[in-house]
Formats: C-alpha cells, sequence, structure tokens
C-alpha cells in the first residue's frame, strides 16, 4: 500500500466516522457518558500532540531547547499567565538556548 492509498483510506474511514455521527439519534450524544469520553478524548489526542512535537525528530526521541521551553510555557500556563505572554516565553527560552549551543 502506497502512502496516497493510505491517506486516500484514512479519508474514508473519517467521511464515514462523520457520516454515521449523523445517524445517531441526539439523545445518545447527550448522554453524560458521551460527553465526558469526548471531552477527555480532547484532552488526551491534544496532549500527545503535545509530546510528539516536543520529543520527536523522525524516528528518534530528542531532548533539545524544547523541552525546557514546554516546561516554561507549562509553569506560566500553572500560573494563569496571557496566553501571548506563554507563547512569547516559551520562544524566548528556546531561541536562548539555541543561541547558546544547547541545541540543535
Amino acid at each position: 500500500m502506497t502512502l496516497w492509498n493510505a491517506v486516500l483510506l484514512a479519508s474514508v474511514i473519517c467521511v464515514a466516522l462523520k457520516a454515521v455521527g449523523y445517524l445517531l439519534p441526539a439523545r445518545w450524544l447527550e448522554a453524560p457518558r458521551p460527553a465526558r469520553i469526548a471531552d477527555l478524548l480532547t484532552v488526551a489526542l491534544l496532549a500527545a500532540l503535545v509530546v510528539v512535537q516536543t520529543l520527536a525528530a523522525g524516528p528518534a526521541i530528542v531532548v533539545d531547547a524544547r523541552v525546557p521551553a514546554v516546561g516554561v510555557a507549562a509553569l506560566l500556563l500553572w500560573a494563569r499567565a496571557p496566553f501571548l505572554v506563554v507563547v512569547a516565553a516559551a520562544a524566548v527560552t528556546a531561541a536562548l538556548l539555541r543561541s547558546w549551543g544547547w541545541a540543535a
């Protein structure tokens, strides 16, 4: 199977899942359990994306300036800093560490 075949198959599966969602009765989706699962699934997928983007470089796990930058961002989010301040501080942290030669 080529990459394009896999992309097309995944696209068809996504469209089919979306269609099934429209066919389900609304009362099934408004129940507490599906709403809770959807909320938790969103958080889990976002956390997985952050971890992969922070630690992955191709097939390898790499610890570079991104790790402390995410740590600074997490600390500022915990302190309830404004989002733009969080992003700017993380970017400055990564830039400084890279300028000091601690990362590629």
